[in-house]
């Protein structure tokens, strides 16, 4: 007989980096802390970042062609802060942030440590998350000196935005 497993006990030991992934369409722009993203293809090249299907920004990926994901380093915790505990459909966070447009108009936030944009190949569903498989279009120049990055240990007590 097998033993009854919870996935948590897995999960809880790993401290993998978090994202913040950004998203703009029809004039409207989010973005959110996101902790369920990874490389899915080395060729061609693939990125798959997953999004709370109770988040503003999966609203606005939805109708997205691009998404810009980003890597923080461990001193910006206050930019994962307000992407992570806001929610946008209360609260314009790129009112409060440097940022500039990509070529196809994805916000780009000027305190990241790297950067890429990627055009939506395609859409999985995933229980309360939809993940988004992404071909990269664009990076961010390339980092001289690999930074401590920002991981979930240093926000998993961040309280989200939207509900759970």
């Amino acid at each position: 007989m097998a033993e009854k497993t919870d996935l948590n006990l897995f999960t809880d030991v790993l401290d993998g980096p978090v994202y913040v992934v950004t998203a703009a369409a029809e004039g409207e722009r989010s973005g959110c802390l996101v902790g369920f993203a990874s490389q899915c293809s080395i060729r061609p090249p693939r990125f798959v970042v997953w999004l709370s299907e109770l988040n503003h920004t999966f609203r606005v990926a939805r109708r997205a062609s691009h998404l810009a994901v980003h890597v923080l380093d461990h001193g910006r915790r206050p930019l994962a802060v307000l992407f992570g505990s806001e929610t946008g459909d209360r609260v314009d966070k790129f009112a409060q942030v440097d940022w500039r447009p990509s070529a196809d108009g994805s916000p780009l936030l000027a305190d990241a440590s790297a950067w890429f944009v990627g055009r939506i190949e395609s859409r999985l569903e995933g229980g309360d998350h939809t993940g988004f498989v992404l071909s990269p279009t664009e990076t961010s120049p390339p980092v001289r000196t690999a930074p401590a990055l920002l991981r979930y240990g240093d926000v998993k007590g961040i309280e989200p935005g939207h509900p759970r």
